[in-house]
């Protein structure tokens, strides 16, 4: 796979709807051609505790931020035409269905590959599980930051790259 749009979305709370950043990768002809981070103002726009923990993001951080619809326009142009790429994509292919849901927006027929479902494939029980610092490892790329949106999407990247 040399052509392709790595995306990460980190929640806010239990709603798929409430995206408070994403990070995306795009790959052209197999290098990095561009990277964009953005944070979003999330809907419900609550931060759980435990989503806290997880990405260090808190209400103070996005209260400012823009709508996901206002992110997406600036996105989806860079993307465009390309595959999605995510490590578990279901749970990002459903954040991102769910929000276009919320906000009335009309969902392209995005196409999503899954670097998890192609970890298991390609290394099976080789490794201890399938998570993206494990995988990323694997792969010989070393993930900092693990649940920053961006640094995801980056490592998710490097996986599509060695094993899609």
């Amino acid at each position: 796979m040399q052509h392709f749009a790595a995306i990460d979305f980190e929640t806010a709370n239990g709603q798929r709807t409430s995206i408070c950043s994403v990070g995306l990768v795009i790959v052209r002809n197999g290098e990095i051609a561009d990277r964009i981070y953005r944070l979003v103002r999330p809907r419900p726009n609550f931060y759980s505790e435990f989503c806290t923990r997880i990405h260090g993001l808190t209400y103070h951080d996005t209260i400012e931020a823009p709508s996901f619809p206002e992110v997406w326009e600036e996105i989806a142009p860079l993307c465009a035409g390309l595959p999605f790429v995510a490590h578990n994509s279901p749970f990002d292919e459903g954040c991102l269905r769910a929000v276009f849901a919320l906000y009335g927006m009309p969902y392209p027929d995005y196409t999503f590959h899954c670097t998890c479902r192609a970890s298991r494939r390609t290394f099976g029980r080789a490794l201890p599980d399938h998570w993206l610092p494990t995988v990323a490892a694997a792969c010989g790329y070393d993930l900092h930051e693990h649940h920053h949106a961006l640094a995801d999407a980056e490592a998710c990247a490097a996986i599509a790259l060695r094993i899609l």
